[in-house]
């Protein structure tokens, strides 16, 4: 017994030293990253004037202050993110950590105040809200008979009847067309009220949102008169009124047997919880589902829509990957048929070149600030609760340790070895994102941009009309990384007949 108090006595004493030594050991403070310079109220607003767009001038920064580093926009502390290493910690390794969002004037004017999917904040509600949508996206699986629906067929036939054109509003006319069907089941001809009504209120939102705009960064500045704001609230005023009646209708004759497009599968997705008693749903309220609605119409048009203007711009820049992606599809489909999903596994170069046009002109090249739910850490550095964080996606599609000459157009980089298959080179690659937050349409924009192009390639030969200089490949940042507009010749290829 003596002997059993006595190794208990060394025990403790030892633990008490080992405590004593660690609690009074030296310890390096918490490790910032480096900051831009900021002055009091306005932050570092005058650091950030330049003649750059953001993504490119974040870029340029990080030569001076590191691949991470912090700046103030007002009083909002932000952490902007342009290496793959650390926005992979961000995105997956501490994803929870790090799926907050911002509030702001403009967002919550946009969502009902956050209550949609892209811009709503982490909660539980939300988590099950993502849930169901993403059971919803689901039935336009690959080969399911809703996606092979989705067909080019009008937009062909537009190009078919014009020589010369500007493809711009084609390309948004034929996504918008097919979101409706995916949502609503149903399509419009040119020139339908309703369906111009859309176009109009979708390019508002997109011209006032792409605005820089210090009400987003002081939300007091509200309280005067705001042209943009005015403009904002009366262009989702009309999105509302549209989303309203169709959400109407569809509550009006659903049933539980038939499930016809994205809306009916919201109705019974929320039904079934609903019946189930499930806690999450309690807050799942009609505003969540039509704002998911509006979410998919305002992001999926655009960058879809975005992501094939690249596409026909970088084809014309380069008729060689053009002819090699016409000769591909001439080997595997043919003249006789239409592409379809299930054509994709056998059309390796057009998928590589999908992937490239997202690689060196990525829609989004800054992501959606996330937020820090909790004091953390990225790689070294600390991070408080609270913080904005940004990943710069340029930097990562442009570093130059990952990507040889990343200017150069090259859909081979996602070519294997042998160029029967597709593959992704480097980490540094994240176009629609990763983890919590990743993009809940990632599977279904492939879809769509791999039957548009490949439609459009099988017909026609793109190229500028004689006499125009090439479009540049500059891009205008706003709302997605727009290319500049400019006239398009659309050549039947004699050996489809066009």
């Amino acid at each position: 017994m003596a002997c059993l108090l006595c190794l208990c006595g060394c025990l403790l004493a030892g633990l008490t030293w080992w405590a004593w030594r660690w609690l009074c050991a030296p310890r390096e403070p918490p490790r910032e990253p480096p900051r831009l310079p900021a002055l009091p109220l306005i932050g570092s607003l005058l650091s950030l004037r330049s003649p750059l767009p953001p993504h490119r001038l974040f870029q340029d920064l990080q030569r001076k202050y590191g691949p991470t580093f912090s700046l103030m926009l007002g009083p909002h502390r932000v952490l902007v993110v342009n290496h793959h290493r650390h926005a992979r910690e961000v995105l997956l390794k501490k994803g929870r950590a790090f799926a907050g969002r911002p509030r702001t004037v403009t967002t919550d004017v946009l969502t009902r105040d956050g209550k949609d999917i892209a811009f709503g904040d982490y909660s539980a509600t939300w988590r099950f809200h993502r849930k169901i949508v993403h059971g919803a996206l689901s039935m336009f699986g690959e080969g399911s008979a809703s996606i092979e629906k989705i067909k080019a067929s009008a937009l062909c036939g537009v190009l078919s009847q014009s020589s010369c054109l500007d493809l711009s509003p084609e390309l948004t006319r034929a996504v918008t067309n097919v979101v409706c069907w995916l949502c609503f089941s149903c399509s419009y001809s040119r020139g339908d009220p309703e369906f111009e009504a859309m176009l109009r209120y979708s390019q508002g939102i997109v011209d006032t949102v792409a605005k820089d705009g210090l009400v987003d960064i002081f939300p007091w500045l509200q309280v005067f008169p705001n042209a943009d704001l005015r403009r904002l609230r009366q262009c989702v005023s009309v999105r509302d009124r549209l989303l309203q009646d169709k959400y109407l209708q569809h509550q009006a004759d659903y049933s539980d047997h038939v499930q016809r497009d994205l809306l009916d599968a919201l109705l019974r997705a929320k039904r079934s919880a609903e019946n189930h008693n499930t806690a999450e749903c309690v807050d799942l309220s009609e505003d969540h589902l039509l704002m998911t609605v509006g979410d998919i119409f305002g992001a999926g048009v655009e960058t879809t829509t975005t992501v094939l203007k690249w596409a026909v711009t970088y084809l014309v820049h380069h008729p060689q990957v053009q002819r090699r992606i016409q000769d591909e599809l001439d080997r595997r489909i043919g003249g006789d048929r239409a592409p379809r999903l299930s054509d994709r596994g056998s059309l390796p170069y057009l998928e590589a070149t999908i992937r490239e046009v997202l690689r060196i002109r990525p829609v989004a090249p800054l992501f959606i600030p996330h937020v820090a739910l909790t004091d953390t850490s990225i790689g070294d550095f600390t991070v408080r609760k609270g913080t904005r964080v940004v990943i710069n996606l340029w930097s990562l599609h442009h570093d130059e340790e990952e990507w040889t000459d990343p200017e150069r157009f090259d859909p081979g980089r996602f070519l294997n070895s042998d160029g029967s298959g597709v593959t992704v080179p480097s980490p540094s690659y994240l176009p629609f994102g990763a983890g919590v937050r990743v993009c809940l349409g990632e599977a279904l924009a492939k879809m769509e941009l791999f039957l548009f192009l490949s439609w459009i390639l099988q017909r026609f030969h793109l190229s500028v009309p004689p006499g125009h200089p090439l479009p540049s490949l500059e891009g205008k940042f706003g709302v997605v990384l727009q290319p500049a507009r400019y006239q398009v010749n659309a050549t039947p290829d004699l050996r489809t007949g066009g």
